[in-house]
């Protein structure tokens, strides 16, 4: 599997020949001309997972896009009126797209510092190996393979992203959720996760790197 970190949690995964492209956020803008992708996978409504005008320009440029999300992103998707076939996948439930299981974990977002409203998050295990989260450090109670791990943000401190990648166990990590940081920073969470969590080989991705895993 390959993975090309466009910015923050928008990713492009590669697995033979099928594309999946993660929450197209506010934080990045690379993901508006892309095309060849088969799959759109989408944890949350917030913008920095879905960007309306994102979305819009991903599904003009994939007219057979097949997206993948839960059931308050696919209201908003039936609402701004995009055409493109939606499969709502769930905590608890899977689909198969080109070939690829997608597995839904999780209910909630992470509680946001102060009095935000809670949303419906979902996380995604993807080919049985791939473990999105979202905005949240729900486990999928299976073995992990490759773990996307949210580093940044005002539903969380550091030491939770320490903590959960002891939980996960996942040969393999790299940081994602981080588009409100300086870039530096990834470096400081990269020793931190070595020094930690040394089980783990932790990649700090820059936005545009790929790298196979």
């Amino acid at each position: 599997m390959q993975i090309t970190k466009l910015g923050h949690c928008c990713l492009v995964l590669d697995i033979g020949n099928v594309k999946i492209i993660t929450d197209p956020g506010s934080f990045t803008d690379a993901q508006n001309t892309l095309t060849g992708i088969s799959i759109l996978l989408i944890t949350h409504e917030h913008t920095d997972h879905y960007h309306v005008e994102s979305v819009t320009a991903i599904v003009k440029n994939n007219p057979d896009i097949d997206v993948v999300c839960n059931k308050s992103v696919a209201a908003l998707i039936v609402k701004e009126n995009i055409p493109c076939k939606v499969s709502v996948v769930g905590d608890g439930e899977s689909v198969t797209l080109h070939g690829v299981l997608i597995e839904g974990f999780g209910v909630e977002h992470a509680k946001v510092y102060g009095d935000m409203p809670n949303v419906e998050n979902t996380g995604y295990m993807v080919a049985g190996k791939f473990y999105f989260p979202g905005d949240n450090f729900q486990a999928p109670g299976k073995a992990v393979e490759v773990l996307a791990l949210p580093v940044a943000g005002p539903w969380m401190k550091i030491s939770d992203a320490v903590d959960f990648a002891k939980l996960i166990k996942a040969p393999k990590a790299f940081g994602v959720h981080d588009g409100m940081i300086v870039p530096s920073f990834r470096g400081f969470v990269a020793m931190m996760l070595k020094n930690f969590v040394p089980e783990t080989e932790y990649t700090a991705l820059a936005d545009g790197e790929s790298k196979e895993f």
